[in-house]
């Protein structure tokens, strides 16, 4: 009898963490299929919501570009950016007060990226730090004969896949003000998102359609070379910007740029890499109306680096 009551004892103990990780299995997998339901349902409320006449206000005032869409692209973008400002965090930095005019500058820019398309809103995406001005990096290299160096950069704008960017209002505000320069740092930050999305920056997005996988290499690979020729030959000007020649990743992030704010010019100059950026983003850029400029067309990124 008292081995019986040993093996009962056992068999109930055994038992009981076997239903406990039956429960807490038959919970994850209950929260892996409605998570995404209601994270949508969500959405669709926010969509729902008025856009408030304030934030209107703010997009004609400091993003142009957005300003001048066609209708239906704006009325997409009011709603992206009403889902957008309530799922990320925005941090100021080195005293950069965070207010609408901060926040709804700088998601009407990175909206326009989501355009006629799913999408999940840079899921990995967390935090928007934004600095006054230009910011100091502290950078290390190793030179060609082997020697580590350091030093300090100054940065417009970072994208990390850690989910971060990280922007300086001042030059949120140039890029935004010239939409026909092809300098945008939002725009080029979150391409940097779009990019990461894969889990590698490679310079193809998640967002590519799979059977243009081989398409858009090839032309981008050929693209990037032409580019990187250009500028190592000292060519005074080149249609797209100069720091696209770094590496294809920066290179993907700079097209992006020349494909929303110079949609024109790059269909005209670059045919073949404007039609990849067009299937890829699902909008006709080339075909929006022209955009008025709030001001002096904002610096190249090389005359940037030389004036910090």
């Amino acid at each position: 009898m008292c081995i019986l009551r040993l093996r009962q004892s056992a068999i109930t103990c055994f038992t009981v963490p076997i239903l406990v990780v039956t429960v807490l299995a038959l919970l994850l997998i209950a929260w892996l299929i409605w998570q995404p339901r209601l994270v949508e349902r969500r959405r669709v409320r926010q969509k729902a919501e008025s856009f408030p006449p304030a934030w209107r206000a703010i997009i004609r005032r400091n993003v142009p570009l957005a300003a001048s869409l066609p209708a239906d692209l704006q009325v997409q973008l009011r709603r992206h950016i009403l889902v957008f400002l309530a799922e990320k965090a925005f941090v100021g930095c080195q005293g950069q007060v965070i207010d609408d005019e901060v926040r709804v500058t700088i998601a009407a820019q990175a909206c326009m990226l989501l355009l006629n398309r799913q999408t999940d809103y840079y899921p990995s995406l967390r935090q928007v730090l934004v600095y006054p001005s230009a910011f100091a990096v502290d950078i290390e290299h190793t030179d060609e004969i082997g020697v580590v160096q350091s030093g300090r950069d100054w940065r417009a704008g970072e994208s990390w896949q850690e989910g971060q960017v990280i922007l300086s209002w001042r030059d949120v505000l140039e890029g935004a003000a010239d939409p026909h320069d092809g300098w945008n740092v939002v725009i080029h930050e979150f391409a940097h998102q779009l990019d990461s999305e894969t889990g590698t920056m490679d310079g193809r997005p998640a967002l590519l359609d799979p059977q243009r996988h081989a398409s858009w290499s090839g032309v981008m690979r050929a693209e990037f070379d032409a580019l990187v020729e250009r500028v190592e030959s000292g060519e005074a000007q080149t249609f797209l910007d100069p720091y696209g020649a770094t590496d294809p990743v920066e290179f993907f992030a700079v097209v992006t740029e020349a494909f929303f704010e110079q949609g024109p010019g790059l269909r005209a100059h670059h045919p073949a890499l404007y039609e990849e950026l067009r299937a890829c983003y699902q909008v006709d850029t080339g075909t929006w109306p022209p955009a008025r400029v709030l001001r002096r067309p904002g610096m190249m990124r090389s005359e940037l680096d030389a004036s910090l």
